[in-house]
């Protein structure tokens, strides 16, 4: 009978709580909008099944090491990467090696939306403050607004790995969520007027340019943001490995199997990282409401960038404002946001490219912005 009132009390319905079925619930729902409404699955069903996985209540601190915050599980070792930043430079490698800078390039005013949308970052930075927050923290909650996960994991795990968990997951789920609230803000922003500028086609790019731009690129952003290094010296290192034409083979693996791997990993213990006896906290909640504050003012910081830069801008010249809100790191999904918009209010308006020069640089923009951050903090933890 002992034996058996211990394995009882080992099951999870003996050590179930409220916050274990909120969280269980939670992971449903990041499941159900991956398959059902197809919001980023290659990231919500990691996440949300992860959720899962780290939910599923058990006895802590008895030898069984299946937590993934108990020290020699192989979720803890999994999650390594994550507390370390491994696993971000590993995805800004793929996404180097998977894009084309080529409309970046060809119309390099377009940068500055990019770096408009990081205006996000820095206001939620001082509400955060403002809140309560440790400096450092609230470094680590302002970069969600970048809308950008690896680079918030990233500086996270930096200034604030206490709360790494929260704000990878508010990260990830407010990417995922672009559609769903990008379109109401530019609406709200924007005339019809506007929403039906058409813009010129991009200029031809050169193979030179091409190869050109992530030399340049990393020399130029990483003198000035150092603390970037990581993150931007795998993306333009990717970004070579295409452009260059004589390393196809690398380029595939970075941009297909080790991304894909990568992925995997990261989502899934990001989604266990959020084991209800340690995340379920009033400090995590807010973090997501700041989260939301910071995403919904990066976009609106795009878009009112653009309706101000076309005061400078005559005729053909003039930005479309709905690629503003392409500014914000959500690479390709807030480009494709800006076009299918774009594509309602007029079918033979094609934005994708235009919007995706902006949303490149805004992947960039976020980077140095949280490089800027580690310069300016590092040095008071």
């Amino acid at each position: 009978m002992e034996g058996i009132n211990q394995f009882i009390s080992f099951t999870g319905f003996a050590n179930l709580t409220i916050g274990h079925i909120v969280m269980i619930v939670i992971g449903l729902i990041f499941i159900y909008l991956a398959i059902k409404k197809e919001y980023e699955p290659l990231l919500l069903v990691p996440i949300g099944f992860g959720i899962l996985v780290g939910n599923i209540p058990f006895v802590e601190n008895v030898g069984m090491q299946i937590g993934i915050y108990e020290q020699g599980s192989v979720l803890n070792y999994l999650y390594f990467g994550v507390m370390k930043g491994i696993y971000p430079p590993l995805i800004f490698l793929g996404i180097g090696a998977m894009t084309d800078f080529s409309a970046l390039i060809s119309n390099p005013k377009l940068m500055l939306l990019g770096a408009a949308a990081q205006v996000g970052i820095f206001l939620t930075f001082m509400a955060a403050l403002a809140l309560g927050f440790t400096i450092n923290q609230a470094a680590a909650i302002g970069i969600i607004g970048g809308a950008d996960g690896p680079t918030a994991i990233f500086l996270s795990s930096k200034l604030a790995p206490e709360l790494l968990g929260a704000i990878a997951i508010a990260a990830y789920s407010y990417m995922a969520l672009v559609p769903v609230i990008q379109p109401p803000i530019i609406k709200l922003l924007t005339s019809k007027k506007e929403r039906l500028i058409k813009m010129k086609p991009p200029k031809a790019v050169t193979k030179l340019e091409k190869m050109s731009f992530p030399i340049v690129g990393l020399l130029l952003t990483t003198f000035i943001s150092p603390g970037a290094l990581p993150l931007l010296g795998m993306l333009f290192f990717g970004n070579l490995l295409k452009e260059s034409g004589v390393t196809k083979r690398l380029a595939d693996t970075a941009a297909k199997p080790l991304i894909d791997i990568v992925t995997i990993l990261l989502g899934l213990t990001v989604g266990a990282s959020t084991q209800a006896t340690t995340f379920l906290t009033p400090e995590s909640i807010l973090i997501f409401v700041l989260g939301a504050i910071s995403f919904m003012i990066a976009t609106a910081g795009g878009v009112l960038f653009a309706k101000f830069m076309n005061l400078f801008l005559k005729g053909d010249n003039q930005l479309n404002p709905m690629i503003g809100a392409a500014g914000v790191s959500a690479v390709p999904d807030s480009a494709r946001v800006v076009h299918n918009l774009g594509q309602i209010e007029d079918p033979t308006n094609y934005l994708l490219m235009h919007a995706m020069a902006p949303n490149v640089a805004g992947v960039i923009g976020s980077a140095v912005a949280a490089g800027i951050l580690m310069g300016f903090l590092l040095k008071v933890i």
